[in-house]
């Protein structure tokens, strides 16, 4: 599950570099709850797996709410959110 996330806040990531671009801030519309789900997955991962390897999901967790309050302010800057 730690792995998941992890490739999944990657891939946000990746995508709220491609949404930071002009006139491609609405992919910040759907990058939003793709991060939420990953981050979601994080959280599972946090509590089904042993403290000690514990690390991955806790690496998705902190990279999906990045992506998550980036494109919050992204779309509040570009006007999306009124």
């Amino acid at each position: 599950m730690g792995l998941i996330s992890l490739v999944w806040g990657i891939v946000a990531m990746l995508w709220m570099l491609l949404a930071l671009i002009p006139l491609l801030g609405w992919g910040n519309w759907f990058l939003i709850p793709f991060a939420a789900v990953g981050a979601i997955l994080a959280a599972i991962g946090i509590a089904i797996t042993a403290p000690d390897k514990r690390a991955r999901a806790k690496a998705g967790l902190l990279l999906n709410g990045i992506v998550i309050v980036v494109a919050i302010v992204r779309l509040n800057l570009g006007g999306g959110i009124i």
